[in-house]
């Protein structure tokens, strides 16, 4: 699943895209790696690249987000067609994590 926003890194405007990959190991159990591209190029996020939620892996991104001077444009946010339809599920439930006050 990939996801873009319009924002800015300390003042800069950029276009952000988070890649969202999520591995179905068994019916009790996933996993999720995310990536986080300014333009097409990779940031080094984070402290671990598996997570077992994506909750865990948008908290993340929120904090790796406040530290370096990133804001995404909510409004922006455009959803790549190719999809699982189960992560864009997942992904609305959570993505208040990605804007937390």
């Amino acid at each position: 699943m990939v996801i873009q926003y319009q924002g800015e890194q300390n003042g800069i405007p950029q276009t952000f895209t988070l890649r969202i990959i999520g591995n179905n190991l068994s019916k009790s159990s996933s996993n999720y790696q995310i990536d986080l591209l300014v333009g097409d190029k990779q940031l080094p996020t984070f402290t671990t690249l598996i997570h077992q939620s994506l909750s865990n892996c948008l908290k993340e991104i929120y904090l790796f987000r406040k530290h370096n001077g990133i804001k995404f444009d909510a409004s922006s946010e455009k959803v790549a067609p190719k999809l699982v339809p189960y992560d864009l599920v997942l992904y609305n439930a959570h993505k208040q994590g990605l804007f937390m006050v």
